[in-house]
């Protein structure tokens, strides 16, 4: 049994929404909290003790999308100012050439670059399985975040419709359908960890309605239905491009043909859904569904922004992603949050969105979207995934009127202190699993030899 104690917090965060409380002890035994509390019994006798005083800790982030293996691909000129659909067509001619040892390398660059910015659990869509190297790839990825500890829903993800046959991606990154299913059941066997405070939990997703076919968006919900606490997860009305795509396609605007797949449910998280109309808005939360919001990506590429606040009215299960690092170029949680806030007020009003709201989609709000009940929240009986920031930086000075807003109002910080599933992971700002210098140096490597293919 390990036992962890954070002594004397000054700001507690329980759940976002909650009262705040002050002058509190935390208690961790092996990898859920044990305890909170004034004063602590007699018997404890931790392992370690980490100071809480001039600190605020909270719940840790839930990123609800993201693509890791595109931290190699961050700031390249030629699609710097370019559109989705240009944008993707540059770039599956790189990704072809994605290795094992790139997955792996840059899963570890986004692992720690999401856990130092508050990040304690993550979704990521990998859908790209090159024809090259098509074997490992997802592997690699899992499990070097498993080596490092973020609490992982890693999505089997695919992509079946090639140029050739009327989709957008070419044939060097594209799947047949029975490759496709037997390897997401393989991985689901081989990692998914559906009990309470399970670390890794597979979720199934098909790439987007202009990379798939109506066939394997079927045949993989009727796949992931098979099994206990398998979440779904697409790309949904991100673009106008893409919203004529499925109208010249199927007759049916992007939300309307996802529905008539059996996509729209509270098991599917739909990801971007920018381009959606009131009706459709209501639809979706009538169905339970949720979505995952990303304010920069969405920003960076022209796309458009979501309706996040018609959304919050209508019930949908609104959550944050940071999407991947080629269309937003960092991994940073809190500054998704920022975003978040401040584009939504663009569209409606000063008052219409919260910085508690915000933070309250970075944690229940992604809990919610992929089935977990026992994060998010700081009580006894939930898992141990706790982030800590300090409150006496000079970001911060002059904003303590309300300590946990100045996290989103104020720079968007890195964490000093983050515990999941009761392992320490950073401890006075120090990012204890890896060698990050190190590590971005073989990335930086890995990089420029990827991108050199094209050359």
């Amino acid at each position: 049994m390990s036992e962890i104690v954070i002594k004397d917090v000054d700001t507690l965060v329980t759940e976002v929404g909650e009262d705040l409380q002050k002058d509190v002890n935390i208690r961790i035994i092996d990898n859920r909290i044990e305890e909170i509390a004034r004063e602590l019994g007699e018997d404890w006798e931790p392992d370690q003790i980490i100071n809480g005083s001039n600190h605020i800790f909270m719940p840790g982030l839930v990123n609800t999308h993201h693509h890791f293996y595109q931290t190699l691909n961050r700031n390249i000129p030629a699609v710097q100012d370019a559109k989705l659909f240009d944008w993707l067509t540059y770039l599956y001619e790189i990704w072809k050439y994605l290795t094992p040892e790139m997955a792996r390398v840059s899963a570890q660059v986004a692992a720690a670059e999401l856990i130092m910015s508050g990040c304690t659990t993550a979704v990521d869509h990998f859908y790209v399985f090159p024809e090259a190297h098509p074997e490992g790839v997802f592997e690699a990825e899992v499990e070097a975040v498993q080596d490092i500890g973020l609490r992982f829903h890693p999505t089997r993800g695919s992509m079946s419709l090639s140029k050739e046959d009327g989709g957008l991606p070419p044939d060097s990154v594209v799947q047949d359908e029975d490759t496709i299913l037997k390897h997401t059941e393989d991985v689901i066997h081989e990692y998914h960890e559906p009990e309470k405070y399970g670390m890794t939990r597979i979720i199934v997703a098909p790439c987007s309605p202009f990379s798939v076919t109506d066939s394997i968006m079927k045949k993989s919900k009727e796949l992931g239905e098979q099994f206990e606490k398998v979440y779904f997860h697409t790309h949904l009305a991100e673009t106008i491009d893409e919203e004529e795509f499925c109208i010249e396609e199927t007759g049916m605007r992007p939300f309307d043909y996802l529905e008539s797949l059996g996509w729209m449910d509270e098991k599917t998280i739909h990801v971007h859904s920018i381009h959606l109309n009131e009706d459709e808005v209501r639809r979706m939360g009538k169905a339970g569904a949720s979505m995952s919001h990303c304010p920069s990506s969405n920003m960076r590429l022209g796309s458009g922004m979501a309706p996040v606040v018609d959304m919050l009215k209508a019930g949908v299960k609104v959550s944050l992603g940071v999407d991947g690092s080629a269309s937003n170029d960092s991994s940073h949680m809190f500054a998704e949050a920022r975003q978040a806030l401040l584009l939504q007020r663009i569209n409606y009003d000063e008052e219409s969105i919260t910085a508690k709201d915000v933070l309250r989609a970075a944690t229940v709000g992604g809990a919610k979207a992929i089935g977990r009940d026992d994060i998010a929240k700081l009580e006894p009986g939930m898992a141990a995934d706790i982030i800590g920031i300090r409150k006496d930086s000079i970001d911060y000075a002059g904003g303590q009127h309300d300590p946990l807003a100045a996290l989103v109002f104020c720079h968007p910080p890195k964490v000093n202190h983050s515990i999941i599933n009761g392992e320490i992971i950073v401890k006075n700002g120090e990012f204890l699993p890896l060698d990050l210098t190190r590590l971005a140096a073989r990335q930086n490597e890995l990089a420029e030899e990827q991108i050199s293919n094209l050359k």
